[in-house]
Formats: C-alpha cells, structure tokens, sequence
C-alpha cells in the first residue's frame, strides 16, 4: 500500500478570479487582499502497475478546483463555517476521486490548519502553532560530568543556552458539539498551560517540571513534547464539548522535533 499527497493551492478573491498558470503558489492566484488556502489530500491504496501511478495528480486537481474551491468560494461570501465547510467537500471527494481520501486538510494559515478523514467526518483535527524562548542545560546527575560533557557537548554548557521552541497542539474535535472547542479556546489554553508557564524561563532552574533536584526530568525536546502533553491534555478534556489532545509535537529547531506520543 501506499500514500499520495497532492498540496492544491488557491485563492479567492473579491469578484470572478482569473485563472493562473503557477499553481506552487496558488491557482488561482491571489489579488489585492484575496484569502489563500491550500487543500491537501492524501490518499491510500495500491499502484496501478501498468502506470506506476496510485492516481493521477491532475484527476486530484481538477476534481478539488470544480468541487472544493467553489464550496470554499461559497463559504467565504456568506460567512459560512471553515470546519463545515471542509466536511462537505471530504463527502464529495471521497464519493468522486477514483481513489478515496484516507484525509483532507485545509491549511487557513501557515500555522494553523484542519484535517478531517471520509471514515469519520463527525470529527476533526485542528492545529495551531505557537512559539516560546527558553533556556535550559542538559546535564544528567546519573552520568559524571565528563560523561556529561561527552554526550551532551555544548548542551552542556553550565549557562545553559536558549532555544526558539514551537509547539504544536493537535486536538480532536466532535464537529457538531455545543458549545464548540474553537480555535480561541486552544489559544487561551496553551497560552495559559505552557506559554505563560515555560517562556523566557530558564526551564531547568525556573520550572519544577525540568528541575531535576525538585523531581523534573531533563528539559530535552522529547521531554518538553511530553510535558507540554500533560499539562494541556486534562484542560482541554474538561471542556464541555469533550475534545481530546491527540498529540504535541515541540521543534528545538528547525531540523529536529519531538512528538508525544508518538
């Protein structure tokens, strides 16, 4: 089995949309203060031997072009619902691509996006990401300190050093819930649950999840995911509408992440 993903980018704008002919960065293309999206669709199966292909990439673009982006178009004139929305086009999708979607995300900004699969279109995925700056040291009291210092190299700075971290939250969302979990209470709750609580701190002497010598584990990416998990998870639960955390994944940089669970 394999999976494809094909990325279809476009604008909408004010007025009838002119069609373009760079579709990496969005056909059709933006004008003036248009919105962009980008609608991704992943699907699952077997390849076809006698074309190497599991489906043509232009049967995904045209069948997102004549029955996404005018749902999409609809949505944006009257104020319709994004979350909706992107139901009623993972139906049709799923009913017309020759292979059907194991999901479909819509990405509204580059940092937040939402993902529903035709197996279960009464939920959804919504991320966000969010940024903190912190410091810590890696220094385990279990190791000497010149193993430390072999291990950890320049992580083991006594200083500490600082990192930019992004987090992002993935929570499970029942789509006809009411009151709704929105994306304005996952703001206020990893605003609250991590942000306020890990940035500009020095994570190994300013919090008691990392500090060692009061029981925390070492402040490392995999530990930091596991722990921005446990503190959002039972805050987003106590939620009326009874989402889930499903995952948080934090990126030390831009080369390396952890994700818990994995």
């Amino acid at each position: 089995m394999h999976l494809l993903t094909r990325s279809v980018r476009f604008a909408i704008n004010e007025g009838v949309s002119k069609p373009g002919s760079n579709g990496y960065a969005g056909n059709p293309p933006i004008s003036g203060f248009g919105r962009w999206f980008e609608l991704v669709v992943t699907c699952r199966g077997t390849v076809d031997q006698a074309t190497g292909y599991l489906i043509d990439i232009k049967t995904v673009d045209s069948q997102v072009r004549a029955d996404a982006v005018p749902r999409f178009q609809n949505a944006v004139a009257t104020g319709g619902d994004p979350i909706q929305t992107l139901r009623a086009v993972v139906k049709v999708l799923a009913s017309k691509l020759p292979v059907a979607p194991q999901s479909v995300l819509l990405r509204l900004t580059p940092y937040h996006d939402i993902e529903m699969a035709p197996s279960d279109t009464s939920h959804a995925l919504i991320r966000q990401r969010f940024d903190f700056s912190a410091a810590h040291r890696l220094h385990s009291p279990a190791l000497s300190d010149a193993e430390n210092l072999k291990l950890y190299g320049k992580c083991n700075n006594p200083r500490g050093h600082g990192h930019n971290y992004i987090v992002q939250p993935v929570v499970k969302v029942r789509i006809d819930a009411s009151p709704a979990f929105s994306l304005v209470d996952l703001e206020s709750i990893t605003d609250q649950a991590v942000i306020k609580a890990f940035d500009h701190k020095h994570l190994n002497e300013d919090t008691t999840e990392f500090s060692v010598e009061k029981g925390g584990v070492l402040p490392s990416v995999e530990n930091i995911a596991r722990i921005c998990f446990e503190r959002l998870g039972p805050v987003i639960a106590a939620h009326p509408s009874k989402p889930t955390l499903e995952s948080v994944t934090v990126w030390e940089t831009d080369r390396t992440s952890a994700t818990y669970p994995g």
